[in-house]
């Protein structure tokens, strides 16, 4: 395992990855220390590569400066169920500065009816930004369910919708 920690506009970051691919992504802290802690016990047997993650780095940094960034990476998804991995494949479908209902995402997975169940795998996400899970909202439009908290929800959604808006 190898791991990388680095500063955005808007806190630190962590990333951790397996020879097969990114296994887990932290949202902004206010530190290098919180960050890598966020990152769970996997680090303690991880080794510091600032040269494997320096493209994702640059591309979080991007995405957290408000710029659109896509985040195509490799994903170890080893741990995860095969229902929770279909709803990250499926989550990372939705399109920069766009939003999809739970039960859009329900149908998507062919579990229609299961809205609270794809809420329980994205907040089981340990990749949030790559698997974009704060673009899944009540079907009626309003936000529900993030792990970091609804502020944290709202402020990535308006992140991203500031970047796609035309400007004047």
């Amino acid at each position: 395992m190898e791991y990388h920690v680095f500063n955005t506009d808007k806190g630190w970051v962590a990333v951790l990855g397996s020879v097969r691919g990114l296994t887990r992504v932290t949202l902004p802290r206010s530190s290098a220390r919180a960050a890598l802690d966020s990152l769970g016990e996997a680090i303690e047997q991880a080794i510091p590569s600032p040269e494997r993650f320096q493209d994702l780095a640059k591309r979080l940094q991007d995405y957290f400066g408000g710029h659109k960034v896509s985040f195509p990476d490799e994903l170890d998804l080893s741990s995860a169920t095969p229902f929770q991995r279909a709803v990250w494949q499926v989550t990372r479908q939705i399109a920069y500065g766009e939003t999809r209902s739970y039960s859009w995402l329900a149908e998507k997975v062919g579990k229609p009816g299961a809205a609270r169940a794809i809420g329980q795998a994205l907040s089981k996400n340990p990749m949030p930004i790559i698997v974009p899970c704060h673009r899944a909202i009540g079907s009626d439009g309003n936000l529900c369910g993030f792990s970091d908290g609804l502020e944290m929800k709202r402020s990535l959604l308006h992140l991203e919708a500031a970047a796609t808006s035309p400007q004047r």
